[in-house]
């Protein structure tokens, strides 16, 4: 089994730190294929660089995806997942999503925990697309600066972990997410220092998209996810343009 994971941010050591969770977290024989955006942010913080970030998707999914069982959309709240979900034949796993519909099994209400308060705003929208809003206790968004978006959970991990606990204190929150691509495997690291489950949004991508290429699931030719009639398109990449126009 192949999983595609494409991070829409141009930082290649969050990629690479994506990959090693998703290594560990997977099942034997599954391989990890992580790519990584060439245009766009350095981390996706706003609507405005999700709307760019879910271009950024959709081309690396376009180009990476053949061959693959599933894919995943490697950065937190999805960006392109429904656009992704239209164009592709294969099951694709948006992380937040994952993390999400993995923290409603082990608890009644979810928390999000983040790095930088410009996330809130797009994360609760996130919730609200899946219509998970009746199951969402927070989102708690770490105040302050970081030198380097790929040390960030280490910088920022004392804070981190007592916004968890806040989360549960306050709150009432039966699970924590850790919410960010860059947040990638410090679930694993601290959970003995939050007293409810953490959720990983790499390690749940990476086993629902396991399930699911599993399941191997018809492409729909109905409903709101099926294939889009041909149209043209001009200005993106060959294989994007394949997928639009059926070529």
């Amino acid at each position: 089994m192949k999983i595609l994971f494409a991070n829409p941010n141009t930082t290649q050591a969050v990629t690479d730190r994506i990959a090693a969770v998703a290594r560990a977290a997977a099942s034997p024989g599954t391989e990890i294929v992580a790519v990584t955006g060439q245009t766009g942010v350095p981390y996706i913080a706003t609507r405005a660089e999700a709307a760019i970030g879910g271009r950024v998707a959709l081309e690396l999914l376009a180009e990476h995806s053949p061959g693959c069982d599933a894919a995943v959309i490697a950065a937190f709240a999805d960006p392109g997942v429904g656009g992704a979900r239209e164009l592709l034949s294969i099951p694709v796993i948006g992380m937040a999503e994952a993390a999400m519909l993995t923290a409603c099994m082990l608890g009644r209400r979810f928390s999000i925990v983040t790095f930088a308060t410009a996330m809130g705003p797009w994360y609760r929208e996130c919730v609200d697309y899946n219509g998970l809003t009746g199951r969402l206790a927070s989102i708690r968004c770490v105040s302050g600066g970081f030198r380097d978006i790929n040390t960030v959970q280490q910088e920022k991990q004392a804070l981190l972990i007592e916004a968890c606990h806040r989360a549960v204190q306050e709150d009432e929150a039966d699970v924590v997410i850790l919410g960010g691509a860059p947040l990638a495997g410090l679930a694993a690291s601290i959970a003995g220092q939050v007293p409810v489950p953490l959720v990983d949004g790499v390690a749940a991508a990476v086993r629902q998209a396991e399930v699911l290429a599993a399941l191997r699931p018809s492409k729909a030719t109905a409903g709101t996810f099926r294939t889009p009639d041909p149209k043209a398109i001009t200005g993106v990449p060959d294989a994007l343009e394949r997928l639009f126009t059926r070529r």
